[in-house]
C-alpha cells in the first residue's frame, strides 16, 4: 500500500530534523556564558518533551485538519479543527492525503519536529533572564496561538495558502516569526547585567553548528514530502545557499575585525540556512548563490544594527533567523520559478509581481502579529508567574541559581 522507499527516507528526514534541537542546544550553549550553558541547553531539549505532548494531544489537528476549501476549518482558514485530537481515526494504514505512498503518522512525526525546534529557537534572545516556569508557560502558549495558526495557514490548505503563498520549509512559520518573538522579548525582558560575558566553548558551537547544518537537509529536502528531483534540488540548494553566506559574512567581518573569526563563519552559515528555507525546492540553483550571497550580508548588517541599537539580543537570534527567514521569504517572491517547480509560482524575476506581493505581504503581517503577541503574552505571563530572574540569580547563574547544577565541575582539571 505504502512506498517503503518513500517511507524510509521521511523516516529519514523526521530523524534529522528531530537532530537539530539537540544541534540548537550545544550551539546555544557553546555561545552562553559558563554560568548558563544548562539552563539555555534544557530549554530546548524541554520542548522535545513538551512539544511532542501537545502535538499529539492538539497540535497536529490544529495545524493539518479542516482546510478553507472545504470550509472545515475555523475562524476562516486562520487555524485547524481538532477532529484529529490525540490522533483520532488516524491508523497505520491511514495514508497522508497529500502523498499517499506515506501513512499519515509519519507525516505527523516530521511535522511535530519543526514544532519542537521553532519555539526553541526563541531562547537563545533572552539567555539567563528568564525563569523556568514562565518559559514552560510561554512554550505553550506560544505554539497555540503563533505556531499552530502559521502552520495552518501555509501547509495546513489555510487562509495563506488558499491565497498563494508559498513558504517550502519554514521562512515564514519557523523563522520569521521566532525571529520576531525573540525580538519582543529582549525588548520586553530587557538588557543583561553583564553583557561582556563571553562564549564559553567555541568548539561547542561549531557541533552545534554542523548538526544543524546535517538536520537541515532533512529540514529542507524533507519538506518536498516525496523522493524526486524537487527532493534533490532542496537538498542542493541548502548547502550551497549556507557556503556561499558563511563565506561571505567572514570576507565582510575579517575586513572589518581584521582577523577571520570562527564563530562569524559558523553563524554565517545558519543565517544561510535559515534564508534558503522558504525557497529551497522553489528557486534554481544560481538563484540559491544569490540567496546565500545576500544572506551573508543582510543578516550581519543586522546584527550590526541591532547592537547599534542597544537590543540585547544575546545570540542573535533575530539577526539570523528573524532578517534570514523574512530575506528567503521575500526573494523566493522574486526568484521562484515555475521551471523549477511547477506547484510553485513565478516570481518577480519571471513577470510574477502578483506573487511577489503576496510574499511581501504575508512575512510582514507574521513579523509584525508575532512581534505583538509575544510581547503582551510575556506581560500577561509575568501576572502569573515572574518573567524575569532576580538580580542575584542573574548574577549568580541560572544554571546553579534555578536548576541546581552545573555544566562544569570546576573542581576537576
Amino acid at each position: 500500500m505504502f512506498n517503503t522507499g518513500t517511507m524510509g527516507f521521511m523516516l529519514l528526514a523526521t530523524s534529522l530534523v528531530m537532530l537539530m534541537t539537540p544541534g540548537l542546544a550545544f550551539f546555544y550553549g557553546g555561545l552562553a556564558g559558563k554560568r548558563n550553558i544548562l539552563g539555555i541547553m534544557m530549554q530546548s531539549f524541554v520542548s522535545m518533551g513538551i512539544t511532542t505532548i501537545m502535538w499529539f494531544v492538539c497540535g497536529y489537528s490544529l495545524c493539518f485538519s479542516g482546510d478553507i476549501a472545504h470550509n472545515s476549518d475555523m475562524l476562516g482558514g486562520i487555524i485547524g479543527n481538532l477532529n484529529k485530537a490525540f490522533m483520532s481515526g488516524v491508523d497505520l494504514n491511514t495514508p497522508f492525503p497529500g502523498n499517499k505512498n506515506i501513512p499519515e503518522f509519519v507525516f505527523f512525526a516530521y511535522q511535530m519536529m519543526f514544532a519542537i525546534i521553532t519555539p526553541a529557537l526563541i531562547t537563545g534572545a533572552f539567555v539567563n533572564r528568564v525563569t523556568f516556569k514562565s518559559y514552560l508557560l510561554f512554550l505553550i502558549v506560544w505554539q497555540v496561538l503563533v505556531y499552530y495558526p502559521f502552520a495552518h495557514m501555509i501547509w495546513g490548505g489555510g487562509l495563506l495558502a488558499n491565497w498563494g503563498v508559498l513558504d517550502f520549509a519554514g521562512g515564514i512559520v519557523v523563522h520569521a516569526t521566532a525571529g520576531f518573538a525573540a525580538l519582543a522579548s529582549v525588548i520586553y525582558v530587557g538588557k543583561r547585567r553583564d553583557k561582556e560575558s563571553p562564549p564559553n566553548s567555541v568548539p561547542l558551537i561549531a557541533i552545534g553548528t554542523g548538526l544543524l547544518w546535517f538536520g537541515w537537509y532533512g529540514f529542507n529536502a524533507g519538506s518536498a514530502l516525496d523522493v524526486n528531483s524537487i527532493t534533490g534540488l532542496a537538498f542542493v540548494n541548502t548547502d550551497v545557499a549556507a557556503s556561499f553566506a558563511a563565506i561571505t559574512w567572514l570576507v565582510i567581518e575579517w575586513s572589518m575585525a581584521k582577523k577571520p573569526k570562527f564563530v562569524g563563519l559558523l553563524t554565517g552559515a545558519v543565517a544561510g540556512l535559515a534564508t534558503i528555507t522558504p525557497a529551497a525546492g522553489f528557486v534554481s540553483l544560481p538563484a540559491a548563490v544569490m540567496i546565500g550571497i545576500a544572506a551573508g550580508i543582510v543578516c550581519y548588517l543586522a546584527v550590526h544594527l541591532k547592537n547599534k541599537m542597544g537590543w540585547d539580543d544575546a545570540l542573535d537570534v533575530w539577526g539570523v533567523h528573524g532578517i534570514g527567514g523574512c530575506l528567503g521569504t521575500i526573494l523566493l517572491g522574486v526568484f521562484a520559478s515555475k521551471a523549477m517547480n511547477a506547484t510553485g509560482a513565478d516570481g518577480l524575476m519571471y513577470g510574477g509581481s502578483g506573487f511577489f506581493m503576496k510574499q511581501l505581504v504575508a512575512v510582514v503581517g507574521a513579523c509584525i502579529y508575532a512581534f505583538i503577541f509575544t510581547y503582551l503574552m510575556l506581560a500577561l505571563i509575568n501576572k502569573i508567574t515572574p518573567v524575569k530572574v532576580t538580580q542575584t540569580d542573574e548574577d549568580k547563574g541560572i544554571d546553579d541559581a534555578i536548576h541546581g547544577e552545573k555544566a562544569y565541575d570546576e573542581g576537576v582539571l
